[in-house]
């Protein structure tokens, strides 16, 4: 994986800001970030035609104010490193369009946004921009704090489940300290007892084969010497990803780390069913989707014309 050279953050002017930008500070210190955009979008405008003729000066002047209101915002709680630029952005229009753009012509490494929980508003939509951006994904609940202490990453034993374990692995290279727990959630499937075995006795099988599957696959992945341990979790009521958003709570981990599926341009809309439920459904802990840098090239044109 990559160093966050390149970050967008996603501010909106509610409380939830002052959490985004104190986990810019952290990304910004440990990476020595070279560019920290903050970008506001104000969502497309109707204004009348003749309200614009006789101000027109309307649009200018609230994207003055709202530049302004973000610089104060940021000076007063951005401690980054030291040599990190930093840009403001204020655009019109479509909020996920907008950023996408900008993360293209930018090159970013990184797009950093919010999840509300109890604020109101709805926030950015995540999960559109988790399946079209050309780079990683971090969405970070209203009240976090910045730690990597224990990560979690799910994973069953495909490709992106390996970009994602790599990537924790430069993480808690950089951070020092860190833990980190793979999770395999696996289910007894429902034709068990034809075997003759119990649901206990086939439970042990699965897992026997998860962990022979777990040997192969850390045996592919240079983990440098950072402690990883493996957790293997039986699926009873069908739903893996609660498994996983209880077993992140239950240890209180920094946050979880999921590979996006689309590694290609054909694929660049498909990120994974559990990786859209995790962002659907957690509201806990930081999430981060990882994609290898500028695998959604060449389909940008495309989707922002959907």
């Amino acid at each position: 994986m990559y160093l966050i050279k390149k970050l967008i953050v996603c501010l909106d002017q509610t409380e939830l800001d002052d959490t985004l930008i104190e986990f810019a500070s952290f990304i910004s210190k440990v990476n020595q970030t070279k560019k920290v955009y903050f970008v506001n979008v104000i969502r497309n405008l109707s204004i009348p035609k003749e309200v614009l003729e006789e101000f027109p000066n309307l649009v200018d002047n609230m994207i003055s104010e709202r530049k302004k209101a973000m610089k104060s915002k940021v000076k007063a709680n951005f401690n980054g490193y030291e040599k990190t630029d930093v840009s403001f952005v204020v655009r019109e229009g479509s909020l996920s369009k907008k950023i996408l753009k900008l993360a293209e012509d930018k090159s970013a490494d990184m797009i950093v946004m919010g999840r509300k929980v109890n604020l109101p508003g709805t926030g950015i939509a995540s999960l559109r921009l988790a399946r079209r951006a050309s780079c990683s994904l971090l969405i970070v609940p209203e009240g976090s704090t910045p730690k990597v202490d224990k990560l979690l990453v799910p994973i069953d034993f495909s490709e992106y489940s390996k970009d994602a374990l790599e990537e924790a692995v430069l993480i808690a290279k950089k951070y020092g300290n860190t833990q980190i727990i793979c999770q395999n959630v696996y289910h007894v499937p429902s034709g068990y007892h034809f075997t003759g075995k119990t649901y206990e006795e086939f439970a042990a099988v699965m897992e026997k084969n998860a962990k022979a599957n777990f040997a192969k696959f850390i045996k592919k992945i240079d983990t440098k010497s950072v402690s990883i341990t493996p957790v293997y979790t039986v699926d009873e009521d069908e739903d893996p990803v609660q498994d996983i958003v209880s077993l992140a709570v239950e240890l209180q981990v920094g946050g979880i780390i999921i590979g996006a599926k689309g590694r290609t341009a054909a694929t660049a809309l498909f990120i994974g069913s559990m990786a859209e439920r995790l962002i659907q459904v957690n509201e806990s802990m930081p999430l981060l989707v990882t994609r290898p840098k500028g695998k959604n090239a060449g389909i940008l044109e495309y989707i922002l014309e959907i």
